[in-house]
């Protein structure tokens, strides 16, 4: 097997082992016993290095892996966090803030929230104030959606907050640059594929796992065998 792509791949999950919001056909929520089979292969790969998704500089210098979620379901707290510290991998967690604002059954709490960002290697970004598509938001709701979902995280956080990933990830050059006048530094989408140099950091291609990928599907995907569904949706970074 020739080795994996080189560039950095960031894995995007949403809930692990409790429904996910939606989500009919049970695609975003893993089993926890899949979820630490795909977490201690990752662990164990051979020419594969973790790293956090703030360490997103871009180069070609081997491959590289981030681990991410979306939405701030509690299960992040409860299940994938503790399996992460033990394997040693660090991981962000893209929080919608009015579902922590309101406590919102099934997503962090206000104090889940501290208490996950106190995990050594979590880290936390935002998903949006309400969960909409930025795409469909007039400018005031956008630059709500953006700046005030920045500042409550980090109000209960006491840290900043520069990383984003954009809701259903719907984004454009004009939503990639609000973000941008909105103090954020690095931009997750949904479009497949690795990153590799000379991609905007405010438009980085993510992987996304299921709740259906197999160990031997998960290793395809981190290899880059995968890749070629990029094509099936236009990148942001030509819009």
């Amino acid at each position: 097997m020739f080795p994996p792509v080189n560039g950095l791949r960031v894995l995007m999950y949403h809930a692990v082992g409790t429904p996910a919001l939606g989500d009919e056909l049970g695609l975003f929520s893993i089993s926890p016993n899949l979820f630490k089979q795909h977490m201690t292969l990752l662990a164990g790969s051979q020419n594969v290095r973790v790293v956090r998704f703030e360490q997103a500089s871009l180069d070609d210098l081997g491959c590289r892996v981030a681990i991410t979620f979306d939405d701030g379901y509690l299960d992040n707290l409860d299940v994938a966090a503790p399996i992460l510290s033990e394997i040693g991998i660090p991981f962000t967690v893209f929080v919608t803030s009015d579902f922590v604002r309101n406590r919102k059954a099934g997503f962090l709490s206000p104090e889940a929230l501290r208490e996950l960002g106190t995990f050594p290697g979590a880290q936390i970004g935002s998903h949006g104030a309400s969960h909409v598509a930025l795409t469909k938001c007039d400018e005031s709701a956008l630059n709500n959606e953006l700046i005030s979902s920045r500042h409550y995280l980090e109000d209960i956080l006491g840290v900043e907050v520069r990383k984003l990933a954009y809701p259903f990830g719907a984004v454009d050059r004009h939503v990639r640059d609000a973000a941008f006048m909105a103090g954020y530094t690095l931009g997750a989408c949904s479009f497949s594929g690795v990153n590799s140099l000379g991609r905007d950091p405010l438009l980085l291609r993510r992987t996304e796992i299921s709740a259906l990928d197999s160990g031997r599907v998960f290793r395809q995907k981190m290899h880059g065998d995968w890749d070629w569904y990029r094509w099936r949706s236009q990148d942001p970074i030509f819009l």
